[in-house]
């Protein structure tokens, strides 16, 4: 429930190209018989976004997602479908149709990786709840990492120690890690950003840029995730 926002301003967008090769047809292999984008999608309308895009260069891919509930108003042009193509590629792409096309664009835009399928409904609407109610320009969902990096270090060529953080001795990153600096991972749960400041700036992010503390998602980039998520 969005009570508070005008749901014409909130549109979630999925992108899924073919051509993925760390695992062939990653967007729309089935976990308990459901292509991966679908859960996706379902989960953006469980959240109470009404519009759900799929960003997607294939055929087979648009029929399976408006099947499952999407809408693809347009395929991806093939230059801003390949391993070199950008978030920014593809949202400005959707943008710039949106805006061509029905004249109005909506201001927040939802980014929904296929990759990260299992999510929260809850955690999206208030994700969307928190930008909408800040001077933010954008959002980026991360966790918490385990152990902080400043305890990290380097090795030159006679493998003798560098410090990562040049500040800290050897002797200091052994202290506990409570004593460091919190330091979050970004993840694939949402990132939001304002069309608005998209077209203006021509980025998608800049320090002016909520994080948004998740719980940490599975994501599925290569055949050992994969796997594990169908041993689960």
């Amino acid at each position: 429930d969005m009570p508070l926002i005008n749901t014409n301003e909130v549109i979630a967008v999925i992108p899924a190209r073919s051509g993925s090769k760390g695992v062939k047809d990653k967007n729309i292999i089935e976990i308990n018989s459901v292509p991966l984008f679908a859960l996706s999608i379902a989960a953006a309308k469980s959240a109470g976004i009404k519009r759900v895009l799929v960003s997607t260069d294939s055929k087979d891919y648009a029929k399976l997602a408006i099947r499952y509930g999407a809408e693809v108003p347009f395929l991806r042009p093939v230059h801003l479908s390949d391993d070199t193509s950008t978030d920014y590629d593809f949202m400005h792409h959707a943008m710039l149709w949106i805006k061509e096309h029905e004249k109005s664009v909506p201001e927040y835009w939802v980014h929904l990786r296929p990759t990260s399928p299992f999510r929260d409904p809850e955690v999206l609407i208030g994700a969307i709840k928190i930008l909408a109610t800040s001077n933010a320009n954008s959002l980026r969902s991360a966790h918490k990492a385990p152990e902080s990096p400043h305890k990290w270090f380097l090795k030159d060529s006679n493998n003798l120690f560098i410090p990562f953080k040049t500040s800290l001795s050897a002797e200091e990153l052994n202290s506990p890690r409570q004593q460091f600096d919190s330091v979050f991972i970004p993840n694939g749960y949402v990132d939001i950003v304002k069309s608005s400041f998209v077209f203006k700036e021509e980025i998608l992010h800049d320090k002016n840029m909520l994080v948004y503390e998740t719980p940490q998602i599975i994501e599925i980039d290569t055949e050992f995730e994969l796997e594990t998520i169908h041993a689960i």
